[in-house]
């Protein structure tokens, strides 16, 4: 077989699943909801991706906000997304569901006329296909007479060049016309038609996946072995039967009785939310099939998968990383509600990151009482500062906005319309939360960090710059320490990354640099772990070599550490960068002043118009990312 750059390609169902937040009660009382992508071909293509398959996806989604949403989503966790189409004439499938107990998942589908029903055989890509080790196909798309005769080419175009077919049995009675728009949780009906319409497909299949109740359908037979046994007759394919608590069986030949079938070792945890379980299951079958694991190997990944997912809320963000599941597997938990156990929650949030970043050139503008005071002393009102903070995302963008490393730090309160622009941009984004100028720390906003934060977009990085020394008084200490932990916390519950900026300079005196990583070791062994680390200029090689052994000692999934400047010099910074650029933990940096400090006062002093602040900030900006790339070109 020639060389294949794909290991799956997912055809079918895409959608986004609008969550009930709320546990316990009702569709009809839940009152906020969680946004994900959803659809069972989709969740698997982004299920794969996390284990560390090259998958792709064949789909359409709506030219709309959530169609662009499932495209963007799925591109951001990894999958190739070139066989997603644009259907300029209907919307992206909707789904709006929620856990109300261990037995009832209410969900109401919207997929009438919608985008993916919509799948045609134009849309197949043959090259697609013929780079793909396998192919997965769904029961909802067979269910149409457009899509099934999509699948059938999809199908003959896989046999042509050497691609392993696979069948998620996925039967949803709703789907298939057979329930009412209120049962969408209804898992199984028997339908006659429906059974000798999938039973056409089997033939063709090399693998068939499905619980007991979905090989009901497909061999039109309502006793499990029997079933199977029908099915048998219909198809050479391996078949994975899925008992929920009672594991799973694979049956590559004959079937004599459950124990014929190879099993996998289970996992018993708490059934929080089945909803997406066997998206996870078949996200870890594939992983180890694919990765030529044998069957043993294979059904414990898809299990533990399954594991993961029962005990999350929601599906395609439930499934763990390939490093998750290896540390899951080999340590297993402490806790029989598998959401609850700090140490998977740090992998899973750190390691499924939509964008790890190997550089970043941010642009430092979230500045406040700077600008206060030049604006008095200019006798500028506020208003003066929002608009230069334009300006100088404008300066940003022109420089730099192409750059995969761009980012700028931008504050809410005198740049509003600044990080509204930047935050919709393709930049990294970083929004302070602690009130400027403020010792000891305090939050900018009053009152639950969790509630302000809701109203933050996810892509926003929350900053916080925390004024922090060993030799400050315990009261004070300890009033810092309980904001980092507070912030941390909030963080992981919203799903915010957060960038914490250690300050030991004060009231004129140089850093103690000495310092700062006993004071990172400090956060570390109180249970702090940052997403980012923002420090402080030092040009001594041995303070970034020990920074970076307390990040590799504590949180080998931190993002890194950003290098801030302290209003230095372009040539002071650049020194610094030499100095830091050695430690591979070291992505960049975010500099403020010293790219603004010049242009701000000249332009709220008159001395300089829009154009001119805005050349001189693109110009000093350009020179420190060069030499941020001189330095690491030199390490």
């Amino acid at each position: 077989m020639k060389h294949k750059s794909l290991d799956l390609v997912c055809f079918g169902r895409s959608s986004v699943d609008l969550y009930g937040h709320q546990v316990g009660g009702r569709l009809e009382d839940m009152s906020s909801f969680a946004k994900y992508v959803g659809g069972s071909p989709a969740n698997t293509a982004i299920g794969t991706a996390r284990l560390g398959l090259k998958s792709g996806m064949i789909t359409r989604v709506g030219d709309e906000h959530l169609g662009r949403f499932i495209r963007e989503t799925m591109q951001a966790e990894g999958v190739d997304v070139q066989g997603i189409k644009t259907d300029p004439e209907r919307l992206s499938a909707l789904v709006v569901l929620g856990i109300q107990d261990k037995e009832q998942f209410p969900l109401i589908f919207y997929r009438e006329d919608c985008a993916d029903m919509a799948l045609c055989e134009a849309d197949i890509d043959e090259d697609l296909i013929a780079s793909s080790r396998s192919l997965l196909l769904s029961g909802t798309h067979l269910s149409t007479p457009t899509v099934a005769a999509a699948s059938r080419k999809a199908i003959a175009m896989a046999k042509k060049h050497g691609t392993k077919v696979v069948l998620d049995i996925d039967y949803r009675p709703n789907l298939w016309g057979l329930a009412g728009h209120g049962d969408g949780e209804s898992r199984f009906i028997a339908d006659k038609n429906v059974s000798e319409h999938v039973q056409a497909f089997l033939p063709d299949i090399d693998l068939i996946v499905g619980t007991e109740e979905e090989f009901h359908i497909a061999a039109g037979c309502e006793d499990s072995l029997e079933a199977l046994a029908i099915v048998r007759t219909m198809s050479m394919a391996t078949l994975v039967c899925k008992r929920g608590a009672l594991g799973c069986r694979v049956f590559e030949g004959d079937i004599n009785g459950w124990q014929s079938g190879a099993e996998g070792p289970g996992f018993e945890v708490e059934i929080f939310n089945v909803l997406g379980a066997g998206d996870a299951f078949m996200s870890g079958l594939l992983r180890g099939w694919l990765g030529g694991e044998d069957w043993l190997t294979s059904c414990a990944y898809a299990n533990a998968c399954g594991a993961f997912a029962v005990s999350r809320h929601g599906c395609a963000p439930a499934v763990p990383s390939w490093q998750e599941l290896k540390y899951f597997l080999e340590h297993g938990s402490e806790h029989y509600a598998l959401r609850f156990d700090p140490v998977l929650n740090h992998i899973h949030r750190t390691t499924n990151r939509n964008k790890q970043h190997k550089r970043l050139v941010a642009f430092a503008i979230d500045h406040r009482h700077q600008f206060t005071n030049w604006a008095k002393a200019a006798s500028k009102s506020p208003a003066y500062i929002a608009q230069f903070k334009q300006l100088a995302v404008q300066a940003a963008q022109q420089e730099a906005g192409q750059d995969p490393g761009f980012g700028m730090l931008v504050d809410d309160r005198m740049g509003r319309a600044a990080l509204h622009q930047i935050t919709s941009a393709n930049a990294w984004v970083g929004r302070p939360i602690e009130a400027s100028g403020e010792f000891p720390l305090q939050l900018e906003a009053e009152g639950d960090i969790v509630q302000h934060l809701y109203d933050w977009p996810l892509n926003q990085t929350v900053k916080v710059l925390c004024p922090y020394r060993l030799d400050d008084d315990a009261a004070t200490r300890k009033h810092h320490e309980q904001l980092m932990l507070q912030l941390d916390r909030a963080c992981r519950f919203t799903g915010h990354q957060w960038l914490l900026e250690i300050i030991t300079a004060r009231d004129g005196n140089s850093p103690a640099f000495d310092q700062v990583a006993p004071i990172m070791q400090h956060f570390y062994d109180l249970g702090v772990k940052p997403d980012w680390w923002k420090l402080e200029p030092a040009l001594n090689d041995d303070y970034w070599h020990s920074v970076g052994q307390v990040i590799d000692q504590n949180d080998i999934y931190c993002q890194g550490v950003i290098v801030l400047g302290l209003n230095g010099t372009i040539e002071s910074v650049s020194e610094a960068f030499n100095a830091a650029a050695k430690q591979p933990w070291v992505k960049g940096f975010a500099i403020g002043r010293t790219l603004f400090a010049e242009a701000a006062q000249g332009w709220l002093q008159g001395s300089l118009n829009d154009a001119q602040a805005v050349a001189l900030m693109a110009q000093k900006y350009r020179l420190i990312i060069t030499a941020w790339d001189d330095a690491q070109a030199q390490k």
